[in-house]
């Protein structure tokens, strides 16, 4: 049941969640689910625009956070509903109480189940598992002696300056 363009769209949706983290996007994180939606994370239960602000509050001292997505399972139920359950690592570059740099690793599952309403998917539950996590010493100094580009939060980062892209 269920259409490939179906599929991509709930995809979208955890993609669009993820962006929203790494760029500290409140906006963008609560748009991916309905306003009545439930989200059980364990360190937090509540809807959308509350989840929100306690993910941008959480986040803002991170220096850096990449979220990256691994399998993602849809199992479409009915025309206008789906369950789906999504891998994840998150990586968060943090600081310890004596000012050095960390690298906090979490990797889990999302448990969801996504609702069509108006032609549109958007999350209605989504609970967070976590299956391990590993905090390290950073060890990427070279990221800060080479000219590369780093990923920054909105807006600064070059995701959202598309007019560079067309005239480089």
């Amino acid at each position: 049941m269920g259409t490939a363009d179906d599929r991509f769209a709930i995809i979208d949706l955890a993609a669009l969640y993820m962006r929203g983290l790494d760029r500290l996007d409140g906006a963008l994180l609560e748009a991916q689910f309905w306003p009545e939606a439930q989200l059980e994370y364990g360190i937090f239960s509540g809807g959308p625009a509350d989840f929100a602000a306690f993910c941008m509050a959480a986040l803002k001292d991170h220096e850096r956070n990449h979220h990256m997505l691994g399998q993602h399972l849809i199992d479409l139920v009915a025309p206008d509903e789906a369950f789906g359950e999504v891998y994840y690592q998150a990586y968060h570059r943090v600081r310890d109480e004596a000012g050095a740099a960390r690298d906090l690793f979490i990797a889990g599952r999302y448990v969801d189940r996504y609702e069509r309403r108006g032609g549109a998917w958007r999350m209605a539950y989504r609970s967070e598992l976590v299956d391990w996590v590993r905090d390290d010493p950073a060890t990427d100094a070279m990221l800060e002696a080479a000219p590369f580009i780093i990923g920054a939060r909105k807006p600064a980062d070059p995701l959202y300056n598309r007019q560079a892209m067309r005239h480089p």
